[in-house]
């Protein structure tokens, strides 16, 4: 790969931490100045869900400074002891956040049960309400701004931040409507409306936390990805398969991989070693990932006996559509042993029955082979 390429790549995560921290900072600044505004007026008008409110502004303040010390933490570039680098931490900070909007989730709806066993009367005031209608509108211009930017760059802590700046609207929202109740009616669902909101941000709480526990056990590769990188290495003629796709994540966008290759054994071990190299090269150019090895299976396309062999499994393991793909097929003539690979589906409870039961058929329609079949596993399964 070239030093251009590095370069581009290296001048890519700095603009993307860029612009994390500048999304971040704005988010600090308009929730600070929120929360005090609502703080301020939650106690004058002796409201509890405009006082959780501003409580809430103060949780997404420090979300955002999580992010960015996380951002500029995962930043670090790698040495002895984390030679992959330090990107994983941007996991560990989108976490932190589920954790903070869960706490406050569970705080407020403390305080609301409180506020319903031994309930106060609101005194709202025009001001108020002005106040509490355009932070409805900052929050949900806020909310779409910081996911927008966190989708773009793949930035989990900054979708997060924006979805919980998008229920902060849908909070304020409801108080605007509990106020509209009380004053046209006299009834007030301050404390009812509270323990409401608080569950609904739990909730959200629980699904960012699993979202970031998700990707902190290891998801499987992006389908899309996957293909595409396939897609790339089967542009060189010699190549007639892909498979055997492992991306090890080490932080968004981080990717270090393996796979292998079918190539034709007419194939020179000079123009193998050449293509290795030159598709390592591509797929870093194009996709930004770094190749930790590419194997090599040998196909041999000419043996008539060979193209018996594997049209007859390929025809046995129509039958099984759990069977995904068929591949590291080879035919050893002077030992009679064949060695094939099956990637059978993770969909399936019960993989090694499907397994045994396809390799059984094909053992009986060619009794003259020893069969050492594998059972293989697609880390990129749509």
């Amino acid at each position: 790969m070239s030093n251009n390429t590095v370069i581009e790549n290296e001048t890519r995560d700095i603009s993307r931490d860029k612009k994390i921290i500048r999304t971040s900072v704005i988010g600090i600044l308009a929730n600070v100045l929120l929360a005090g505004f609502k703080a301020v007026m939650g106690l004058l008008s002796n409201s509890i869900a405009i006082t959780l409110d501003a409580v809430n502004n103060i949780s997404d303040a420090a979300s955002s400074v999580i992010t960015i010390i996380g951002t500029k933490l995962a930043g670090k570039a790698p040495d002895k002891k984390h030679p992959f680098g330090y990107g994983r931490i941007e996991y560990l900070s989108a976490m932190i956040i589920a954790i903070i909007v869960l706490y406050a989730g569970v705080t407020s709806f403390v305080e609301s049960i409180k506020k319903i066993i031994e309930p106060e009367t609101p005194d709202y005031t025009p001001v108020v309400l002005i106040i509490v209608a355009v932070a409805v509108l900052v929050k949900i211009v806020l909310g779409r701004y910081v996911k927008s930017v966190g989708e773009k760059i793949n930035s989990e802590s900054l979708v997060n931040s924006g979805k919980d700046a998008t229920l902060d609207s849908i909070i304020s929202a409801s108080t605007l409507a509990a106020a509209a109740v009380y004053l046209i009616w006299g009834v007030s669902l301050e404390a009812w409306l509270g323990a409401i909101i608080s569950l609904v941000i739990i909730k959200s709480g629980i699904e960012m936390l699993g979202s970031s526990l998700s990707q902190i056990l290891g998801e499987s590769a992006d389908a899309k990805l996957a293909n595409e990188i396939k897609k790339t290495v089967m542009e060189f003629p010699e190549v007639q398969g892909v498979y055997d796709l492992v991306l090890h994540n080490y932080g968004p966008d981080r990717f270090n991989g393996s796979l292998h290759i079918e190539i034709p054994d007419t194939c020179t071990v000079t123009r193998a070693d050449e293509l290795i190299q030159d598709i390592t090269s591509a797929v870093y150019q194009k996709h930004g990932i770094i190749l930790t090895a590419v194997s090599i299976y040998s196909v041999n396309s000419s043996n008539d006996e060979f193209v018996a062999l594997k049209e007859g499994i390929e025809e046995i393991v129509a039958a099984y559509p759990a069977i995904l793909e068929t591949h590291a097929l080879s035919l050893r003539q002077d030992e009679k042993t064949v060695r094939v690979d099956f990637v059978v589906s993770l969909d399936v409870k019960d993989r090694a029955s499907v397994f045994d039961e396809a390799v059984g058929r094909i053992k009986e329609r060619f009794p003259q082979y020893t069969f050492y079949a594998v059972m293989d596993t697609d880390f990129a399964e749509e």
